[in-house]
Formats: C-alpha cells, structure tokens, sequence
C-alpha cells in the first residue's frame, strides 16, 4: 500500500503510448493525467520517474491485460517483463494489476462525455490508466456497510 499522505499512479502500456493517471492525495478518485510516446526504456522509465518525483507517488499501479478468461497471453507476458524492469529502476513498490476491458470502458466513458473521436483517440491511454487506477483504489476501500 502507498505511504500515507503519497498518491497512486497508474499505466496503462501500450505498444507505441503509455497512460498515465494519478490519484488524489487522499488516493480516493483517480484523474488522467497525460499520455507518454514510447521511445526506449530508459527514455520511458527517466519519465516515468519525473512523474513520480512531480506528484509525490508512493506507489505505482501497472495496468496487466488478461485474456477475458483470466489467462496471461503475449501482451502479458510483455507487460510483466517491461513492469519487472521498471520495478528495479523506480525508488516506489509497484504491483499489477488486472485492467480486463479498462480500455473499452474508457472508451464508453468518453462517448457517453460527448468527445469527439478525435480527441478520445487522444486520450483514450490517459483515460484508460484513470479506470485501471480507480479500480485498484476503489479495491483498497472498505466495503462494510454503513451504519446509521
């Protein structure tokens, strides 16, 4: 778990952009925050760790994309090895984390916004982060009924 008084950063990583959400201080609600170009790893993780620096992280959140059986298949497989590298480079614990249809609900989060296409081609990494990063975050709660 993050350190108090620290925020959780999320990345959805993709073949060519990586989103990238935080959340607020409280780590109650998740925001997209901007959308990195891939370049090389160490371009990626010097960036990744401005970031972090910038916005105070205590922990990062790295999107893993299942199959919709829960299987790990090659993009997987690619994302552990790039997150496991990462983890070794970053000064904060890093976990992952499953984001079955993050981009597709991102996606329906911006239709149902009224964004042109355009700009949801846009941000849809960004946006995509910001559901994977407000599932993890809404795990964390407790859920125990209120009482009144």
């Amino acid at each position: 778990m993050a350190e108090a008084g620290t925020r959780v950063m999320a990345l959805d990583l993709g073949e060519r952009r990586i989103g990238v959400a935080v959340s607020d201080p409280t780590r109650t609600l998740a925001r997209s925050l901007c959308v990195l170009e891939r370049r090389s790893r160490a371009e990626d993780f010097a960036a990744i760790m401005e970031l972090v620096r910038e916005h105070k992280v205590g922990l990062i959140v790295v999107g893993l994309p299942r199959s919709l059986d829960g299987t790990l298949g090659p993009q997987a497989r690619r994302v552990q090895r790039y997150a496991n590298a990462l983890a070794k480079a970053l000064s904060v614990p890093l976990i992952l984390w499953d984001e079955r249809l993050s981009t597709s609900s991102a996606e329906q989060l911006m239709i149902e916004a009224g964004r042109p296409a355009r700009r949801r081609r846009q941000r849809i990494d960004a946006v995509a982060a910001a559901v994977i990063l407000q599932d993890y975050l809404d795990a964390q709660t407790d859920h125990s009924p209120a009482v009144c």
